[in-house]
C-alpha cells in the first residue's frame, strides 16, 4: 500500500495576541500554514487557562474552511466534546494521562464527527498509547512539558517517535512544544508527519 503521508505545519496560536486572533491566525495561513492548531487549558491538568469552545466558535465563523485541531490539555476530556463539536472542530486531540477509559472518550469523539488525536506526555512511555493506536487518526509526541509556551525543544522525546514509526509506517505522528528553524530538522529525519508549534 502507498505511504500518503506528507509533513504538514500546524502553528500554535498560543502565543498570539488574543486581541487580535483572528488577524493573527490568518496571517498564520497566508504564511503557509496547512491548519491551525488550538491549545486549550483548563487550569486542572495544566496550570494555565487560554480559550474554550466560545472563541473557537467565533474563530470558526472568521475561517470557515481551515482545518483546526484543539490540543485538549484537560483533565476531563470527555466533557468538552460536545461544545468542540458544537464549534465546528475537526480534529480533537487529548492527553491519555488523565483519562479512565481511553476508548469511550475516542468513541464520544467520532460520535461527535471529529478525528481522534491522542497525546502523551514527555513523562509517558510510547508504549502507553500502543493499545490505543487502532482507536486514533494522529498520536501527538510532546516535546515540551503541556501547559507553557516558549520551553525548549527535548530531543530526548525522539526515540519514541523513531518506535511509532518503525511499528507503524503510515500512522499520522506529530510534535507539539519548541519547534522551530533549529528543530525543525530534527522532526523531519525522525519521519514526523504534522509538525505543531513552529515558530
Amino acid at each position: 500500500m502507498e505511504n500518503k503521508l506528507c509533513c504538514k505545519i500546524g502553528p500554535s496560536i498560543l502565543n498570539s495576541d488574543l486581541s487580535q486572533l483572528y488577524n493573527e491566525s490568518q496571517r498564520l495561513l497566508d504564511s503557509g500554514a496547512d491548519y491551525l492548531h488550538l491549545d486549550v487549558m483548563d487550569g486542572a491538568f495544566v496550570p494555565n487557562l487560554t480559550i474554550g469552545h466560545p472563541v473557537v466558535k467565533c474563530l470558526r465563523n472568521k475561517l470557515p474552511n481551515t482545518m483546526f485541531e484543539t490540543h485538549m490539555m484537560v483533565q476531563n476530556p470527555i466533557q468538552w466534546i460536545s461544545p468542540m463539536a458544537d464549534a465546528s472542530v475537526d480534529q480533537y486531540t487529548f492527553h491519555i494521562e488523565p483519562c479512565n477509559d481511553v476508548r469511550l472518550v475516542c468513541r464520544k469523539i467520532r460520535e461527535a464527527g471529529m478525528k481522534v488525536g491522542l497525546a502523551i506526555k514527555p513523562g509517558t512511555s510510547v508504549l502507553c498509547v500502543e493499545e490505543y493506536i487502532e482507536e486514533a487518526d494522529m498520536i501527538l509526541v510532546m516535546t515540551v512539558e503541556p501547559g507553557f509556551g516558549g520551553q525548549q525543544f527535548m530531543t530526548n522525546m525522539m526515540p519514541k517517535i523513531e518506535w511509532l514509526r518503525e511499528k507503524y509506517p503510515t500512522l499520522d505522528i506529530e510534535v507539539d512544544g519548541g519547534v522551530g528553524p533549529n528543530t525543525i530538522d530534527m522532526c523531519a529525519k525522525v519521519n514526523v508527519n504534522p509538525i505543531k508549534n513552529f515558530v
